[in-house]
C-alpha cells in the first residue's frame, strides 16, 4: 500500500521537448556537358536537387540528414543525316562549288531547294526544279575535262540569305580563255537551313561588240 500511494505521489515525467525540423536551403548542381559539331553547340544538363533536414534534442544531440536527389534531363535533339549541311550563305555557295569541281552531285543537291530556279544567261530558259538543275550540273560535267575547275574570286558574306560571286575557270592551274563570271544566289530557310531558291549566272561572251554593242541599243531604244 505504501509503494503504490508513493508511487501514485512521484512526480510524473515530462514528455520530450517538440523538435521543429529547419529546412535548410535546397542546392542545385548542375552538370553539364557541351558537345559541338560543324558550328552547331549542344548541351546536355542534368540537374541534381539536393535537400537536408536536421534534428536535436535538448537532453543528447543527434543529427540525421535525409538527402534526396532529383534526375531532371534537359531535351536532346535528335538530327537527321544532314547535319553537316553549312550554316553561312555564303559557305553554302563555296561548297555548291566545290560541289561541281568534285563532280560529287549527292553533296549539290542538299544545298538545292526542291523548288529552285536557276537561269544560266546562256541558255534560252531557266532550269527549273531540283531535277532539272542536278541534269544540267551532270551534262555540264560530262562535257567538260576534270581539270576545268571553278575558282573564287570573290564572294559576298554579309546578307544571311543573298550571295554574290565574281568567278572564273582554270585549267590545269590556268585561267581558262573567255570564262570570267558572275554569279548571283538567293537562298531560303526551311527546316532550320539554308538552301538555293535562285540563281543566276552571267558569263563573259567570247565575242565583245564593244561599242557596236552601244550603237545597236541606241538604234533599238530609238525606234
Amino acid at each position: 500500500m505504501r509503494s503504490t500511494i508513493s508511487h501514485l505521489l512521484s512526480p510524473t515525467p515530462l514528455p520530450p521537448p517538440l523538435n521543429f525540423r529547419r529546412k535548410t536551403p535546397t542546392s542545385l548542381l548542375n552538370n553539364s556537358r557541351s558537345f559541338s559539331s560543324r558550328g552547331r553547340t549542344w548541351i546536355s544538363q542534368t540537374e541534381i536537387k539536393v535537400s537536408s533536414s536536421s534534428s536535436s534534442s535538448s537532453s543528447s544531440s543527434s543529427s540525421s540528414d535525409n538527402q534526396t536527389v532529383t534526375f531532371a534531363p534537359s531535351p536532346t535533339r535528335k538530327d537527321d543525316d544532314d547535319t553537316d549541311l553549312p550554316q553561312s550563305a555564303s559557305e553554302i555557295v563555296r561548297s555548291f562549288y566545290k560541289g561541281i569541281n568534285d563532280r560529287d552531285l549527292a553533296a549539290v543537291e542538299k544545298l538545292i531547294a526542291e523548288n529552285c530556279v536557276y537561269d544560266d544567261l546562256i541558255f534560252p530558259r531557266p532550269f527549273i526544279g531540283r531535277k532539272d538543275i542536278l541534269e544540267f550540273f551532270k551534262k555540264f560535267n560530262d562535257s567538260i575535262s576534270k581539270d576545268l575547275r571553278f575558282v573564287i574570286d570573290d564572294i559576298s558574306a554579309e546578307d544571311s540569305l543573298a550571295v554574290g560571286v565574281t568567278w572564273h575557270l582554270d585549267w590545269k592551274g590556268k585561267p581558262f580563255p573567255f570564262s570570267k563570271g558572275c554569279s548571283f544566289y538567293r537562298l531560303e530557310v526551311k527546316n532550320s537551313r539554308r538552301q538555293i531558291i535562285y540563281g543566276r549566272d552571267s558569263v563573259e561572251p567570247a565575242i565583245k561588240p564593244g561599242e557596236a554593242a552601244l550603237n545597236l541599243i541606241n538604234s533599238r531604244s530609238n525606234l
